[in-house]
């Protein structure tokens, strides 16, 4: 199997890879932190792990179009588990919340192509 798991370098994300890979998955993840990508790359290969990953905001259309090209390189054309996992919370009442904030939490949260 092989699977994409987007914002995998912490929290639930880390988790989530760490579950796929130790059940035998092939993983590709991204981050916006190149250190901390390389830094988790380093030991999850130290695991036995096979998980490759690269760097991705996917709040900008251009780079989650650039992380697809990757993992559809990587794997083949072939996709088999899809983990959305990156996201961001904008923790004010939703009256308070401008619309630059709102464009800002649908890019990262729910358009991943």
């Amino acid at each position: 199997m092989t699977a994409l798991v987007t914002g995998g370098t912490k929290g639930i994300g880390h988790a989530i890879v760490e579950e796929l890979a130790g059940l035998g998955a092939t993983i590709h993840t991204c981050s916006r932190k190149e250190t901390e990508l390389n830094e988790c790359l380093k030991d999850w290969k130290a695991k036995g792990f096979g998980v490759s990953g690269s760097v991705c905001d996917v709040s900008s259309p251009a780079q989650r179009e650039k992380l697809m090209e990757t993992v559809s390189s990587v794997f083949k054309g072939k996709l088999n588990i899809l983990v959305n996992n990156a996201a961001i919370v904008i923790q004010k009442p939703t009256v308070e919340v401008t619309a630059e904030e709102f464009s800002t939490i649908m890019a990262i949260n729910f358009e991943l192509y």
